[in-house]
């Protein structure tokens, strides 16, 4: 491709894997990232990434054996609970292709694909304007000129708004983020299993995923106002917690062990864009991953998503003229726009007065057609 100046705002996996797809094509990228360091903040929990879309970004990469040497396909079966602590489903997931690693793991390996000084830690971008060269990206300490400019920046995107007046609305379901080892937790290890673990109730769940170097990551999720949500945010963790316990009162103990022995990471409010987002396409500015289709985690789409997103765009970029980036933009919607009506359906599945029938009917449908 042509030595085309380019900038991506934000350093999550969709902006590493196109930095890393570009430079493989000749182009010499900047990634903006706002974070001081790699490891400045927690990176979220475990991925899975699927065989069409985040692994076939991996391979185009060349980073297959990296990928390989740090995933863990023995992580994906998955259990259920009802409330009482009824064992409703369990599947091991041997022989599934959709192995998981650490986002932690999986942002090192990008990271260390890239040439040197490709990311610009601690660059905050605040300014993104049109000038007679292309386009101005600013911020604190610093201002520079790119031909194209790429919103990786998550659903709180700081590009979004120069192409798209969409924001994302809350979901009505938050989610209290726990965190424990295997070896000060064997209960929670031996109730997770070999993946990950669910346990629905009328409109709340509990979850645990299993990580990578002895960890868990869990979750208690609720359905609750904006406005409480908002609140519990501002809270000390035992107030957090004693929260969940009211939530949760009647469950089995052997489920609200998670509330009580986890440490208590975020809350995080459920936000997502509008299904079948899309923008009048404007050259030079696009968007890809969260910023251009945020959704709830109840697909396992998003990672897969922004790394797909990814290849295409930079196989758009590589063409030379902004007519195939358009295209990229229309397939990327379309692609966005199921994951997200599954993702709406995963969620409003998980969080009903239906309890665990829901997800117990999606997972008997996944023994049947594991590809669903």
């Amino acid at each position: 491709m042509t030595m085309e100046r380019v900038a991506i705002v934000g350093g999550g996996p969709g902006g590493l894997m196109l930095a890393r797809l570009l430079q493989l094509r000749g182009c010499l990228p900047t990634v903006f990232e706002r974070d001081a360091h790699a490891g400045e903040r927690p990176q979220g929990g475990s991925l899975d990434l699927h065989g069409e879309t985040g692994q076939r970004a991996i391979r185009l990469a060349g980073l297959a054996a990296e990928f390989a040497a740090a995933a863990r396909p023995e992580d994906q079966g998955d259990r259920l609970y009802d409330v009482d602590g009824s064992l409703l489903y369990d599947r091991d997931g041997q022989g599934d292709d959709r192995p998981e690693i650490d986002r932690t793991a999986l942002r090192q390996i990008l990271l260390e694909s890239l040439a040197p000084g490709t990311v610009r830690w601690g660059s905050l971008v605040r300014e993104i304007a049109p000038d007679a060269e292309g386009w101005t990206v600013a911020g604190d300490g610093f201002r520079a000129r790119f031909d194209r400019v790429v919103g990786a920046d998550g659903g709180w995107s700081r590009v979004r708004p120069l192409l798209s007046t969409a924001v994302p609305e809350y979901e009505g379901v938050t989610l209290v983020e726990l965190g424990f080892d295997t070896e000060r937790h064997p209960a929670v290890d031996a109730l997770t299993g070999s993946g990950k673990m669910f346990a629905v109730g009328d409109n709340r769940a509990l979850i645990t995923q299993r990580n990578g170097h002895g960890h868990i990551r869990g979750y208690a999720g609720v359905r609750i106002s904006e406005a409480l949500a908002q609140d519990w945010r501002k809270l000390p963790p035992a107030q957090v917690r004693a929260a969940l316990r009211q939530a949760f009162a009647g469950w089995a103990p052997s489920l609200t062990q998670v509330i009580d022995s986890g440490e208590i990471i975020a809350v995080r409010a459920l936000h997502a864009l509008p299904i079948g987002h899309r923008w009048d396409s404007r050259p030079g500015l696009t968007l890809l991953g969260d910023a251009a289709h945020l959704m709830s985690p109840f697909s396992g789409e998003g990672v897969n998503l922004a790394l797909a997103d990814a290849v295409d765009l930079a196989d758009a970029l590589g063409s030379g003229g902004w007519p195939a980036v358009s295209e990229f933009e229309s397939v990327m919607a379309a692609r966005g726009e199921t994951a997200a009506e599954g993702a709406a359906q995963g969620l409003a599945g998980a969080f009903s007065s239906k309890g665990a029938a829901p997800v117990l009917e999606h997972y008997l449908e996944r023994t049947l057609d594991p590809g669903a």
